[in-house]
């Protein structure tokens, strides 16, 4: 009787195996997702973001300086702006301070600026853009030189 017994109990060795198999498959898989998620990937997330900011802000200031026409009076331009729609999966904003162009990401890994070079007509640059809005550059005459804004293509009322 207890040969019966030993051999009835070699039956359960298979599945004992799969299952050790079964749960060292799904630690390893567990433990390359944390490494990847709470390292590598985020790293490489910023990075990107970071890149993708710095590209953004150089032709945004390019399509700024642009817009700036040469040397005429009475001057009322509106230029397309195209931005991309996100960065690092988030929305975020463009402002000027002192003629310089500041990108505003809720990811501090994300920070881009550039400085405008425009000419000395130029009396004026203000205005923010949000990545979510249809973006222009408005530049403008004024008795005391050109202004430069940036703003929406709805809070000109659609005007091209």
């Amino acid at each position: 009787m207890s040969r019966d017994l030993v051999e009835d109990e070699r039956a359960l060795t298979p599945a004992i195996g799969k299952a050790l198999e079964l749960g060292i498959v799904v630690l390893f898989v567990g433990v390359l997702t944390t490494a990847l998620y709470g390292g590598a990937v985020p790293e490489y997330r910023d990075a990107v973001g970071s890149e993708v900011g710095d590209r953004a802000i150089v032709a945004a200031a390019e399509r700024v300086e642009n817009a700036v026409p040469p040397r005429v009076s009475d001057v009322r331009t509106v230029h397309s702006v195209d931005l991309p729609r996100s960065i690092r999966g988030e929305n975020y904003g463009i402002a000027v301070e002192n003629r310089t162009l500041v990108l505003d990401h809720p990811s501090p890994a994300v920070d881009a600026r550039a400085r405008l070079a425009l000419p000395d007509r130029v009396n004026s640059v203000d205005g923010t853009w949000r990545s979510s809005d249809d973006t222009v550059v408005l530049v403008t005459d004024g008795a005391d030189g050109l202004h430069v804004e940036l703003t929406t293509r709805e809070q000109l009322g659609g005007e091209r």
